[in-house]
């Protein structure tokens, strides 16, 4: 799950706003972004351009700070794949998304987008869909869940779920700047609501065409993906997936119509038209959408018998 924390010396919000609404002439700032050696990390490091980049440089850092690499041959390399607009310096300044690559310029151990590129070349002709539903909650600086009482714990869930009021709907404020962040960068967000704990942040279900054999498929190789639905080889799920608070057991494969309690939700209407899509929820809040996608792109649409679990 997402945390947000505020602590440690902040600049006055007025004063902040002056200095980032100073004129930039033509030179444009863009921020590196990648995914640093735990997983689930993120770091980022921004470079100044002559002008509103339509290419990017592939650039470096220092791995050996990220859990990346040792620090006699420390130089990791940064490849940029996405580009989008930044939410937070605002045009004409830039967000890129990058790969992690090592000296050789093989990719690194927490770089499974590479992998999964390679996954979905194959499969591309089948078209699939895919979304990640991302759950997070909001933490104060004295580690509880925002609004969380102080001696004890909340009502019962139901009240919370699509909620709104001043009561019930807590950190409105944070999901609506955020969802409006996404717009602006250009992600593809589906939407947002409140959920039975905290907020659901939406980019959409897991979604591809409906076969049996697909599920069936998903059933023989449960222990295989549990263990990468979570960046710890399944040991966070073991937290959740308790077949309790609609949750499936991680020791058992299941599927079900309308069935929030199995690995696998089938939509009532899919169920009835039998085509649609499809719900794994299984995956931690904390996975890699690479590794995830790749191993249901392996499982369900290619033929053989590659481990999920091995990356290309």
């Amino acid at each position: 799950n997402w945390t947000v924390k505020t602590s440690g010396p902040l600049l006055n919000k007025t004063l902040r706003q002056q200095y980032l609404s100073l004129p930039q002439g033509n030179f444009c700032q863009v921020t590196y972004v990648w995914i640093d050696g735990s997983g689930e990390g993120l770091r980022n490091k921004t470079r100044t351009m002559d002008s509103e980049p339509k290419n990017l440089p592939e650039w470096n850092f220092a791995g050996s700070s990220t859990g990346q690499s040792k620090g006699h041959n420390s130089d990791m390399l940064l490849i940029p794949v996405c580009m989008f607009r930044d939410p937070f310096l605002l045009d004409p300044n830039k967000l890129v998304l990058c790969e992690v690559l090592k000296h050789t310029r093989e990719p690194a151990e927490s770089n499974h987008r590479n992998s999964c590129n390679k996954v979905m070349e194959k499969v591309k002709e089948l078209h699939p869909w895919f979304g990640m539903e991302q759950e997070y909650t909001l933490f104060g600086v004295d580690g509880h869940p925002y609004s969380w009482p102080r001696l004890g714990f909340p009502k019962p869930q139901g009240p919370y779920y699509c909620s709104v009021g001043a009561d019930r709907a807590f950190g409105r404020d944070i999901v609506e700047c955020h969802y409006k962040a996404c717009l602006y960068a250009g992600i593809k967000i589906s939407g947002t609501n409140a959920e039975l704990l905290g907020i659901m942040f939406w980019m959409g279900y897991f979604t591809s065409y409906l076969k049996k054999k697909a599920i069936e498929k998903l059933s023989k190789r449960h222990a295989e993906h549990i263990r990468v639905y979570d960046p710890h080889d399944g040991e966070d799920n073991k937290r959740r997936l308790t077949g309790r608070h609609e949750t499936s057991s991680i020791h058992d494969f299941s599927s079900g119509v309308a069935n929030r309690g199995a690995s696998i939700r089938i939509p009532r209407q899919v169920g009835q038209e039998k085509c649609g899509y499809f719900e794994d929820r299984r995956p931690s809040a904390n996975c890699d959408p690479y590794a995830v996608t790749c191993a249901m792109a392996r499982t369900c649409m290619l033929e053989g018998d590659e481990d999920v679990h091995e990356l290309e």
